[in-house]
C-alpha cells in the first residue's frame, strides 16, 4: 500500500512540474493557483516578481462561511466568481492560470470558467 501512495505522489509531482515549466508570469499577469484537498478548494493570486500574495479565497474562508462550501463543482463556481470580483476590485484583468498539476476538468474547469465569466482573461 505504501508503494502505491508513493507512486501516486511521484506521478503528481511530475505532472505538477511539467505544467509549471510552461508558465510565464509577470507583474502585469500574476499567477492564479488552484489547490484541492480532500475537503476544500483554495485559489490564490501570486505576484512572482515581488513574491507576494495579491488575494486569496477558499471554501473555508470567513467571507464564504455563510455559503457552506465544500469540494463540489458548485463550490468551485462560487469561488471562481468570488476571486474574479476580488481581482476586478484590484484592477487586474489578466492572469496566468496555474492548475497545479490537476487535470483540467471538473472542479478546476468550473473554477476557471466562472472566473472567465467574471471578466478575467487567461
Amino acid at each position: 500500500m505504501i508503494d502505491v501512495i508513493s507512486h501516486k505522489n511521484k506521478q503528481y509531482t511530475k505532472r505538477r512540474l511539467r505544467s509549471k515549466k510552461h508558465l510565464k508570469s509577470s507583474a502585469e499577469r500574476p499567477r492564479l493557483i488552484v489547490t484541492k484537498t480532500n475537503k476544500y478548494i483554495y485559489a490564490q493570486v501570486i505576484d512572482d516578481s515581488n513574491h507576494t500574495v495579491i488575494c486569496s479565497i477558499s471554501s473555508v474562508s470567513k467571507e464564504m462561511a455563510d455559503k457552506k462550501l465544500g469540494k463540489d463543482i458548485e463550490s468551485a463556481k462560487v469561488l471562481g466568481t468570488a476571486i474574479a470580483k476580488k481581482l476586478k476590485s484590484k484592477k487586474i484583468d489578466k492572469v496566468v492560470f496555474d492548475r497545479n498539476g490537476y487535470q483540467y476538468h471538473g472542479k478546476i474547469k468550473a473554477l476557471a470558467d466562472s472566473c472567465r465569466e467574471g471578466g478575467i482573461q487567461f
